[in-house]
């Protein structure tokens, strides 16, 4: 899939994290992750395991700036 396509979908991804069970946003964000790596992008990835590991401890604040920073830079590897 080319780049441009495979950001779309984690963009589409980050998206759907709004809703859903806990367990299935951390699995998204575990989804974004390992796209990330496979862009060789290590530092957004490693945002992305810092997200899933705020939902987990339940900090949303943190949660939500993590996803938006993702978003925002993802957005920008177009």
């Amino acid at each position: 899939m080319p780049t441009a396509a495979r950001i779309d979908v984690l963009l589409s991804v980050l998206n759907a994290t709004d809703v859903g069970p806990l367990d299935s946003v951390a699995d998204k964000l575990r989804q974004v992750q390992e796209e990330l790596r496979g862009l060789d992008q290590p530092a957004l990835a490693d945002r992305a395991g810092e997200a899933v590991a705020a939902l987990q401890r339940g900090d949303l604040a943190e949660f939500k700036r993590a996803r938006a920073f993702l978003q925002s830079k993802i957005g920008h590897l177009r």
